[in-house]
């Protein structure tokens, strides 16, 4: 590497520096991610950019677990979602690849796992249902005894036989504990045998044995040969000894990357001994908040982890650097190993990619998914393959091993670690009875994006909707329940109207009231999406199913539900009432009328982020559609600027179209105050209804016709708009 321009010799940059026996892994250079932020300047507030990543240059290599390690606001999630391909397109400058090709998202999404900080699952589903969900979605077209198999080893790997029957459970239903919740996200992000694996933050909330099973059963995933790169805050000493490689970030930039053991050498070689009994990573964290808090600031420290320049000492001068030992000269290196970083300008940086010949990153790249090649999968299914006959690193793997001594360089790591290819691993062919359902990827080809077709994703999703309605009654019952006991009411309320004119308004006091029944009968329907919104972007973020077999699906499951409400309904008033009419047009009525304020329903709760805002808009738009359905104004007598409020009121069809069903008949309903006869036809025509019966049907059709609207636009929300990516 060149000296830096002072002169001195940037020995720093060893550790910075990609390993010369680099065998794959995730590689990435000069990743900068710049927002737009409101600062006040001068007392004004004005749009500033601000760098979250600031070129960000390192590796994770295959076969271990890289940990993104830092002080709070260092941007550690920030690149987690860079290299996982959660910043959207433009966003984000630099380069990413794996094993030596360039990636693009879709490929990232094909081919690894992401698994966030909250656990997102079904609570009434069992540890097992819930895996073979993830094996249904994720193992394509392989048989069902098959994906039983792979389940149960699964399960057995993650340490969760004991729980294998357990609901998952939240705050009102027990269920498995914290640590367990956790490794039951993985399982089921790992079901598809990804070749990359992100976690953000796999131990927050976890008392220490939980923190650290979940980081075992991760290291043993990693063991498999796949990438993994997580996020963590302050680990135990336990987890520190399952870490191979860190990246060390504050501010955006990178503070250190290398081995934990190199740690204490990249202190000393700073002018730092770390004080007896500490741990040198939160000493060196500790260090870096110093030089935050200083006028010096971390710039100093990522230009020293850069090109090996010593920061200045801070002002207070109490550290003393003559206790440290000198910094070693370099040791000799090859001249694929000389290609590490050169300085942080914009030049070009050249990366070795584990050939001969080392590849050009240039900084003035503008997008990090340029891509013309494509990689060969393997991963977490290479588990299920190989069974370990010896240990690879007695001592690294040993949570008693006395002394930091017993980590390994992340050089020394890829070379020991055994892959499904070398004599550390023998096949067991009894315990590995599925075929290599993970999808292997040409140079050219990478799969199909979704592995299972549309009718089998809408069959599955209906099947595990069924299962959760079956455990969750409350919901269906409660509507059921009120429409009920609300159809009782009325029957006793309006029983026996008089034939005159308050009986006619009572007849239209009734079917007014039907309506707005029906329509706030759906409002508790306001949640059902937005608790399972995380589910769903978690479980597409990765092609699980496509948006519009989860939209169709939804649909299809509640349509048996809407129309038993409908019924009970109907029946107890019609009979009660003696109303006129097919009953076959009033209960279509109540039935459409049900599904397209349920569609509705639906869409306002894609659209809003929390309860609170989702009653309100649904209070508000229920007020509105109220006010214009012809009820307090006939449709003829409305303003002409507020007349387009009563074609898209979806409680004007449904009532017009009762109106119609009831009153379609010359038969007299009363005598007016002059005590001339007034007929179904006249009703119909005072409120400006159409009197003919081939119009009975429009209001059918323009009921339909929202319904499958607002499901479009639920749709288009899922497809486009309910993406947890960064922007």
């Amino acid at each position: 590497m060149r000296p830096s321009n002072n002169g001195h010799r940037p020995d720093i940059a060893i550790n910075m520096g990609k390993p010369g026996n680099f065998t794959g892994g995730l590689e990435f250079s000069s990743l900068t991610y710049t927002v737009i932020k409101k600062q006040k300047d001068d007392g004004k507030w004005v749009n500033k950019e601000v760098d979250l990543l600031q070129k960000i240059t390192g590796y994770a290599p295959k076969g271990s677990i890289t940990a993104v390690m830092g002080p709070s606001g260092a941007g550690k999630s920030t690149l987690l979602d860079g290299l996982a391909g959660r910043i959207a397109s433009g966003s984000l400058r630099g380069r990413v690849s794996l094993d030596g090709m360039d990636t693009t998202p879709s490929m990232i999404k094909r081919t690894s796992a992401y698994i966030m900080q909250d656990d997102r699952l079904f609570p009434m589903l069992t540890v097992y249902e819930t895996l073979m969900f993830a094996a249904d979605f994720r193992l394509g077209p392989i048989s069902r005894s098959e994906k039983r198999q792979l389940v149960e080893r699964l399960i057995e790997q993650l340490g969760l036989s004991t729980t294998r029957n357990t609901y998952i459970g939240d705050e009102g239903t027990r269920g498995v504990s914290g640590g367990e919740r956790r490794r039951v996200s993985i399982g089921v992000d790992i079901i598809h045998g990804p070749t990359l694996l992100f976690l953000d933050e796999p131990t927050s909330g976890l008392d220490s044995t939980s923190a650290y099973s979940v980081i075992e059963k991760v290291n043993d995933i990693a063991r498999t040969g796949s990438t993994v790169v997580l996020t963590i805050h302050q680990p135990s000493s336990r987890i520190l000894l399952l870490l191979d490689h860190l990246i060390i970030l504050a501010r955006g930039q990178l503070m250190y990357q290398g081995s934990p053991k190199d740690v204490t050498l990249h202190l000393g070689r700073m002018g730092r001994k770390v004080p007896k009994g500490e741990n040198s990573i939160e000493y060196l964290i500790d260090v870096i908040q110093e030089y935050d808090q200083s006028e010096l600031g971390v710039e100093a420290l990522a230009e020293f982890a850069l090109t090996g320049m010593k920061p200045p000492p801070l002002a207070d001068g109490d550290f003393s650097t003559s206790t440290v030992l000198p910094s070693p000269a370099p040791a000799p290196r090859s001249g694929n190993q000389a290609n590490g970083i050169s300085d942080k300008s914009g030049k070009r940086l050249r990366l070795q990619a584990g050939t001969d010949d080392g590849r050009e990153f240039d900084n003035s790249v503008r997008s990090p998914w340029n891509t013309s090649r494509s990689w060969t999968q393997s991963g977490v299914m290479q588990a299920l393959k190989f069974t370990p006959t010896r240990q690879q690193h007695p001592d690294h793997r040993n949570p008693m091993s006395p002394s930091p001594g017993f980590y390994t360089y992340s050089s020394d790591m890829l070379q020991g670690t055994p892959t499904p290819q070398s004599s550390d691993y023998t096949v067991n062919e009894n315990d590995y009875l599925t075929p290599d359902i993970a999808p292997s990827m040409s140079s050219l080809h990478l799969g199909p994006k979704f592995v299972n077709y549309f009718v089998t994703e809408t069959w599955i999703l209906m099947r595990r909707n069924f299962i959760n309605i079956r455990r969750t009654p409350e919901l269906f019952l409660s509507r059921l329940m009120v429409l009920a006991v609300m159809g009782m009411m009325m029957a006793t309320m309006f029983w026996h109207p008089k034939k005159d004119m308050q009986g006619i308004t009572d007849r239209l006091s009734f079917f007014i009231f039907t309506v707005c029944l029906f329509f706030f009968s759906s409002n508790d329907a306001v949640p059902a999406f937005i608790q399972e919104r995380f589910i769903f972007i978690r479980e597409t973020s990765h092609n699980a199913y496509r948006a519009s077999s989860y939209t169709i699906a939804g649909l299809i499951t509640y349509l048996p539900f809407l129309a038993i409400q409908a019924a009970v309904y109907a029946v107890i008033v019609w009979f009660a009432l003696k109303l006129r009419g097919p009953f076959p047009y009033f209960l279509l009525v109540l039935y459409i009328s049900l599904l397209s304020t349920n569609s509705f329903v639906v869409f306002i709760s894609s659209i809003v982020p929390n309860y609170i805002l989702g009653y309100a808009a649904v209070i508000a738009f229920t007020a509105l559609f109220f006010l214009f359905c012809g009820y307090f104004l006939n449709s003829h007598d409305i303003p002409k600027y507020w007349k387009w409020m009563n074609y898209i009121s979806t409680m004007t069809y449904p009532y017009e179209g009762l109106l119609m069903n009831q009153f379609q008949t010359p038969i007299s309903f009363g005598v007016n105050p002059a005590g001339q006869e007034v007929t179904g036809f006249g009703i119909l025509e005072s409120l400006h209804i159409h009197v003919e019966e081939s119009k009975k049907w429009e209001k059918v059709y323009f009921m339909l016709g929202w319904a499958v609207l607002y499901r479009i636009l639920f749709y288009i929300v899922l497809r486009f708009f309910s993406k947890n990516q960064r922007t």
